[in-house]
């Protein structure tokens, strides 16, 4: 139960205060596709960073542009290194997700309680305990649930990939657990 409240139940307990003692459990190995639904959803919330991958490409083109008019003709060079920034500015997300999977991957399996103090995910080489006061809140997608941090950047996030739960049910207890202890963003 949590604490300062008063069971009122007689007998069965109701849905949420079963949520709540057990909590609900993940195990899963972190996947380069998990942090890249992370990472997109963290874009779609802050999106000052979509503005100024825009306005760098934008400006890009525009210079591209301008050269290739002005000389009448495409320089290869020019192209090139365009060509180059376009695919930079359209795979950064999966060179992000990339990077993090190799900080995180080789930590093996993650265990992951959610209960009603906060979460807690261990790793053969670590533990991390959170407090649902780190976050601002949570977004579902298709198959994830992405925590985000309170910090204005929302520098840390945690997903919690649905394919990690034990059973179709855990799904619905986790969404109780987060709707209770955070809110939708």
């Amino acid at each position: 139960m949590a604490e300062g409240r008063e069971n009122t139940n007689t007998g069965a307990d109701s849905a949420a205060d079963v949520v709540d003692e057990a909590g609900v459990q993940l195990v899963y190995r972190p996947q380069p596709g998990d942090t890249l639904v992370g990472l997109r959803v963290r874009q779609r919330i802050k999106r000052w960073g979509l503005v100024l991958r825009g306005v760098f490409l934008a400006l890009w083109v525009g210079q591209w542009l301008v050269g290739t008019i002005s000389r009448g003709s495409a320089d290869v060079v020019s192209s090139v290194l365009f060509l180059f920034v376009v695919l930079l500015v359209g795979g950064y997300p999966r060179l992000q997700a990339a990077q993090v999977q190799r900080i995180v991957g080789w930590q093996g399996e993650y265990r992951t309680v959610v209960t009603s103090a906060g979460i807690t995910t261990s790793s053969d080489h670590s533990t991390l305990i959170q407090k649902w006061s780190v976050l601002q809140g949570y977004r579902e997608t298709r198959g994830h649930f992405v925590l985000l941090s309170r910090d204005p950047n929302i520098m840390c996030l945690e997903v919690l990939p649905k394919h990690g739960l034990s059973t179709a049910g855990d799904v619905d207890r986790l969404r109780a657990l987060l709707d209770r202890y955070s809110t939708r963003v």
